[in-house]
């Protein structure tokens, strides 16, 4: 097999999918939009774990059957045609729908978000067994961080061609022309990782005779790895970022005129930051995979400070510089931990029993949102801030664990 062409259509999959997924940015766009129908903030917490926590359903399910395949790639093209589907059909269900029926769209819209991320929760498990298979473990860490630059320079792109709609074209048919034209960016990535040339897996696991027999198995297999136990509680309380991020943009709203262009902005400077973040930072930590989780939160607890006191557009373009440095950290660790540990065997099912509870983080923008409708931003960026600061400890431990 090929580093250079692997990397390359990879590489070409991460920076096209960006562009496209970007006009959702939990941390910018996706507040916006669900803010336009409703002023409800508990929604959008709901709605930001939406568009990522389907993918927690299916996950062990999917990894139930993987684990016996030798090749998943003809699994991967479905779940990239139904991602596509969903994705477009956001866009025309604002279009069609809009204002008309505020209502009737936002039930559209999450109905989408749960296909596009339900359907995921399948090509997660595919796409690790994948990237596993073509990229050995000293290349993995590389191939990664080149995915993660590339998926900062697309979205930096996209950053610039969301502020120009936004600014050209009025709500919500902006949204709209956001999310249809973004899709048909995206399949183009799409097929580029699809055409990737998988080969056999040497070592499957032969399938238990029933799911739930499996789902038994998988508790052992936890029960018994102390490293994956521990590993899943950093990456999980990792996640706590996710708290109050959702809320942050339109925490801007009361002391920064937020127009089509600076929204635009604050998702450039966020993609800047993850891009130099892979550049300069990232690719030095492999195979120190624990170092990169601390780092990571060291980087968020540094946001959430800031964000207690930010008032003007340098804090909140300072604010979204340091996400995407510390968001893309959290991503690149918690891959290549659960890669590293995995026997060829059951690696679907290491991955999905990791992503599985991991993915629970994904849904911490909804207690956020009940946080911040009862008490305020300062009490939600301080809970943010302790439970970051726990997950901090813990990779201390893990630290000492990797160095027995």
């Amino acid at each position: 097999m090929s580093y250079k062409i692997n990397n390359a259509k990879s590489v070409v999959h991460a920076f096209l999918l960006s562009i496209g997924i970007t006009v959702a940015e939990p941390a910018t766009i996706l507040p916006l939009l669900v803010h336009h129908f409703s002023d409800s903030l508990i929604l959008v917490g709901i709605f930001a774990s939406l568009l990522r926590g389907g993918a927690i359903a299916v996950q062990l399910f999917a990894a139930f059957y993987a684990q016996s395949y030798e090749r998943v790639m003809k699994y991967m093209h479905r779940v990239f045609f139904f991602r596509f589907a969903s994705w477009f059909a956001v866009g025309a269900s604002i279009y069609i729908v809009g204002d008309s029926n505020p209502t009737l769209t936002l039930w559209l819209i999450g109905i989408f978000f749960f296909t596009f991320s339900f359907s995921a929760g399948f090509g997660a498990i595919y796409f690790k067994e994948i990237i596993a298979k073509v990229f050995d473990s000293q290349e993995r860490g590389s191939a990664m961080a080149n995915r993660q630059l590339f998926s900062a320079l697309g979205a930096i792109i996209s950053g610039g061609i969301t502020g120009w709609v936004l600014a050209n074209y009025e709500a919500p048919n902006n949204y709209a022309f956001l999310f249809m034209i973004s899709s048909l960016i995206m399949v183009v990535g799409l097929v580029s990782f699809g055409s990737i040339k998988e080969p056999p897996k040497k070592n499957t696991s032969s399938r238990e005779k029933s799911f739930l027999e499996f789902l038994k198995n998988s508790k052992k297999l936890l029960s018994a790895d102390e490293r994956l136990q521990l590993q899943i509680k950093v990456s999980l309380l990792g996640y706590s970022f996710l708290l109050a991020m959702p809320f942050v943009i339109i925490k801007a709203k009361e002391t920064v005129e937020l127009t089509g262009w600076m929204i635009g902005g604050f998702i450039t400077v966020q993609m800047v930051g993850a891009m130099i973040g892979n550049m300069f930072l990232w690719k030095r930590f492999a195979p120190n995979y624990a170092g990169m989780l601390q780092t990571a939160y060291g980087f968020m607890l540094t946001a959430f400070v800031i964000a207690l006191f930010a008032k003007g557009a340098i804090a909140y373009m300072l604010i979204f510089f340091i996400f995407g440095i510390g968001m893309d950290g959290f991503r690149n660790a918690d891959t290549n931990l659960v890669l590293e540990i995995a026997p060829e065997d059951k690696r679907p099912v290491y991955v999905a029993i990791q992503s599985t509870i991991v993915s629970l983080g994904l849904f911490f923008s909804i207690p956020g949102g009940f946080i911040l409708e009862w008490f305020g931003y300062t009490v939600l960026y301080l809970v943010t801030l302790g439970m970051l600061g726990i997950g901090l400890l813990y990779t201390q431990k893990l630290k000492k664990h990797l160095t027995i």
